[in-house]
């Protein structure tokens, strides 16, 4: 993922018809799903984020190139602390994840 504040701007503007500056985090995974980078506008400036797995481990991520989604905070932080999708399937209701809402906060998409 070589993508860095302009490409994800664009991808987020030209792509998804989305508002970059908007009060949302936009999540992005690379193709070989160990990374993952989030885009936020911040008042006054773009902020970035990148995590990097290490060893074997993959973000449960989306292949369609259409979808967008709305993740809540508890889907966010599984996505983050890398649950398998078996896990996020067990009976407490949990789903795959791509993309986050917070109320009163920003929210989270994810491409």
């Amino acid at each position: 993922m070589r993508k860095c504040f302009d490409g994800l701007m664009a991808v987020i503007r030209d792509t998804y018809q989305m508002d970059p500056y908007a009060n949302a985090l936009y999540l992005f995974c690379g193709r070989d799903s160990r990374k993952l980078k989030a885009l936020h506008y911040d008042k006054d400036g773009f902020v970035l984020l990148q995590k990097r797995l290490d060893g074997t481990g993959r973000f449960q991520w989306s292949r369609n190139a259409l979808e967008a989604r709305l993740l809540s905070r508890q889907e966010y932080r599984w996505l983050l602390d890398i649950y398998s999708e078996q896990e996020l399937q067990e009976p407490e209701g949990r789903t795959s994840c791509s993309m986050i809402q917070k109320k009163e906060q920003p929210q989270v998409q994810s491409y």
